[in-house]
């Protein structure tokens, strides 16, 4: 009989005994490969958003505790306008752009909207205190050694820009640009006309849909939603498109020194602690695969022996027809070969459809298969099982016939 036939065929007569062992194997590479998996999309996502993210500063009121760099200006604390005057005329080395927003919540055709007022290019030009700055310019920075970014390459100055640049050129008193979801649910398209605090607007543009909370936003002029809200000369936040070098060099401590009555975060320190938590979760994730896989280990070790001990007239009557000890080493060393296998593919399986549904509904992230974790699984687990089957296996190769046969 072939080696291939007596390894399936011990199998499938006892599948029990090998039960425990390739549930800990399949445990051990699921628990590798969900992990893996969804942090492996996680930072795909940060380095994504990072990407697409206009302002990777922010300038916020003191005793704000940022939950949601996205949602930075929700929290409903406002500061000083004047603020930003100062910011401007302090002239910093590395920032591009400079954004105020302030964000008030509205009623518009019965559907309540989150309605963000932002200052335009051509507002900063129009202060006397501010001529002569070149603010929000590509030419802020550039000469100064910054690294390339969206702000000193993009020239488009259309309503649309707002999507990436946070910015935009001009923006009139009674205009607004509606984010993708608000268009949609308003019904509402470019150059059409809405009552927003009992004031006529009209519709300047539609963003396109970025996937963030801009989708269902609606964005006016900062003056007009300060008078119109009566808010006053203030905002939430002040975002900052700085350069990336600067960003992570000496800025967020100039800026903070500028500012001191204000908190000062970059989008480092808020993807700094994501980055920490994936990092965490793929350490945790081979300490679960190393616990699991020696739990498994142990328990292929003790079925192999306990298996050795159960088959020694089978071994014994093997080798008196002429088995060899390679023989008898290939016969349990293929039974953990497949073992290996199995629970190295399974696992994959398992791990992946496990992080395709949590990944969505746990952190928002679309995972895919990552072929190269079966790979790791399959070697993992096959060399494992491999490990653990070896010296019972010498231990059955080592067994004579004769003393089998006496004892019996």
């Amino acid at each position: 009989m072939k080696l291939r036939n007596l390894i399936f065929k011990e199998v499938w007569q006892r599948p029990t005994s090998m039960l425990t062992s390739l549930i800990a194997v399949t445990l051990g590479v699921m628990a590798l490969v969900a992990i893996q998996n969804i942090t492996i999309f996680s930072e795909e996502k940060i380095n994504s958003d990072m990407e697409s993210l206009g302002a990777n500063v922010l300038v916020m009121p003191p005793d704000v505790t940022l939950q949601d760099y996205y949602a930075s200006d929700l929290h409903g604390r406002t500061m000083p306008e004047e603020y930003v005057t100062r910011l401007a005329l302090a002239q910093l080395s590395g920032v591009q752009n400079l954004a105020p927003k302030l964000c008030v919540a509205t009623t518009v055709d019965g559907h309540e909207i989150t309605l963000t007022g932002i200052l335009p290019k051509n507002e900063f030009q129009k202060k006397s205190s501010w001529q002569g700055l070149d603010m929000l310019t590509s030419s802020v920075g550039t000469d100064r050694g910054c690294c390339a970014t969206l702000a000193n390459t993009d020239t488009d100055n259309s309503p649309e820009s707002l999507a990436r640049t946070r910015t935009i050129q001009e923006l009139g008193e009674r205009e607004v640009i509606l984010g993708s979801d608000v268009a949609s649910k308003l019904g509402v398209r470019r150059g059409g006309k809405l009552i927003v605090f009992e004031e006529e607007f009209d519709v300047l543009a539609v963003l396109p849909a970025t996937g963030t909370i801009d989708d269902s936003r609606m964005f006016a002029h900062l003056h007009s939603v300060q008078a119109l809200s009566g808010a006053g000369p203030v905002v939430n936040v002040i975002e900052i498109m700085a350069c990336c070098d600067d960003a992570a060099g000496d800025l967020i401590s100039d800026l903070s020194a500028e500012l001191p009555e204000a908190r000062v975060i970059t989008i480092a320190q808020v993807v700094e602690t994501q980055v920490a938590v994936n990092g965490l979760m793929s350490r945790l994730s081979w300490v679960f695969f190393s616990i699991l896989l020696l739990v498994g280990a142990a328990s292929i070790a003790s079925v192999m022996y306990a298996n050795v001990t159960e088959r020694r007239k089978e071994i014994g009557t093997l080798m008196a027809l002429g088995a060899t000890r390679g023989f008898v080493t290939s016969l349990f060393l293929g039974k953990a070969l497949l073992l290996g296998v199995t629970g190295g593919i399974g696992g994959f399986i398992a791990g992946t459809i496990l992080a395709i549904i949590l990944g969505p509904n746990l952190l928002g992230i679309q995972v895919a298969p990552v072929p190269q974790l079966l790979l790791i699984g399959l070697l993992s687990a096959t060399a494992v099982a491999l490990a653990a089957s070896y010296l019972p296996a010498r231990r059955a190769a080592g067994l004579d016939p004769c003393l089998v046969f006496n004892d019996a």
